[in-house]
C-alpha cells in the first residue's frame, strides 16, 4: 500500500512570500499613527521611521515599505539523529513536567534583510512550530535596524560597501563578539548562524573573534545583533566617511 504522506522537503515547503504579503496588506487596518500614515501613502520610505528614532509596532509598515525583505530561520536547536547523534534544527525544543504529561514547547529565531544594509532579528516561542515561526518573524520585523557600511581595512581600502568601515564589539551575557574589516575576497569568518545574519545585512568581507560560552546559540546570535546594532548608531566624521565609503547609518 502506497503512503500518501507528503515527503519531508513537501512539509518544510513554505508557501511564495509575495502572495500572503499582498493578501495581508489588503486586509490591514493600521491602529498606529504611523501605519495609517503608511496605508495613505504619506510615508513611502523606511528610512522617515529609522532615522527619526521612531519605534515600529506593525509589521506590515515594513511589508508595505520594503518588499524585497527576505526572511531566514536560524539553527538554534537540536533533534535526534541515528545512533544517538544530534542533528541541528532551526527548532529548540523544551518541555515542562506537570501532572498530566510534558507540555513541550518550540522556540526559534528568524533573521529578515534586504541584503543592503537593513536587518531584523526575533525570538518566537509557543507551543506549537507555526505559531513559533510566525511570532519570531514579526518580531524581527519589528526590530529593523539600519547599519553602515564600508570598507575599513587598511589592506584594501578600496572605498567600496563590503566590509564593515571600523571594529565594533558585540555582548550577550558571558558571550563578546568583536568584528573586524576585512579585505576584499576573504568572505564571512564569522560562525555559521553568524554569517546568514551578516550575509542578509549585504556584508561579504568580515573577521571575527568571539570568546565567552560560545556554544550557546542565543548568546552568540544576540552577541552578533548587538555588534551590528552599535555599527548603526556609531558617529563617524565626513572626512572618514568618504575615506571609506561609508553608507547607511546616522553619519554626523
Amino acid at each position: 500500500m502506497r503512503d500518501k504522506r507528503p515527503k519531508r522537503n513537501q512539509r518544510n515547503q513554505r508557501k511564495d512570500p509575495s502572495v500572503s504579503r499582498e493578501s495581508i496588506l489588503e486586509k490591514w487596518k493600521p491602529k498606529t499613527e504611523i501605519g495609517i500614515k503608511v496605508k495613505n501613502g504619506e510615508i513611502t520610505d523606511i528610512n522617515e521611521i529609522l532615522d527619526n528614532g521612531i519605534a515600529i509596532l506593525e509589521s506590515e509598515i515594513v511589508d508595505a515599505l520594503m518588499p524585497d525583505l527576505e526572511v531566514e530561520l536560524l539553527e538554534v536547536g537540536q533533534s535526534k539523529g541515528k545512533f544517538g547523534g544530534g542533528k541541528r534544527s532551526i527548532w529548540r525544543q523544551t518541555q515542562k513536567k506537570s501532572k498530566e504529561g510534558n507540555k513541550p514547547s518550540f522556540s526559534t529565531i528568524a533573521v529578515c534583510g534586504n541584503k543592503n544594509g537593513y536587518v531584523g532579528i526575533g525570538l518566537g516561542k509557543a507551543k506549537e512550530t507555526v505559531p513559533a515561526r510566525e511570532k519570531a518573524t514579526r518580531k524581527a520585523k519589528l526590530n529593523l535596524i539600519k547599519i553602515k557600511r564600508g570598507c575599513g581595512s587598511w589592506e584594501c581600502g578600496c572605498g567600496e560597501a563590503h566590509s564593515i568601515p571600523f571594529e565594533v564589539e558585540g555582548k550577550c551575557s558571558s558571550v563578546i563578539i568583536k568584528l573586524k574589516s576585512a579585505p576584499k575576497g576573504t568572505r564571512l569568518c564569522v560562525e555559521t548562524e553568524c554569517q546568514k545574519i551578516l550575509k542578509l545585512a549585504g556584508f561579504k568581507d568580515v573577521y571575527s573573534k568571539a570568546r565567552g560560552q560560545t556554544k550557546t546559540k542565543l548568546n552568540l546570535i544576540f552577541a552578533c545583533f548587538d555588534a551590528l546594532k552599535k555599527l548603526g548608531e556609531q558617529k563617524v566624521k565626513p572626512g572618514f566617511v568618504e575615506k571609506a565609503g561609508v553608507i547607511g547609518g546616522r553619519n554626523e
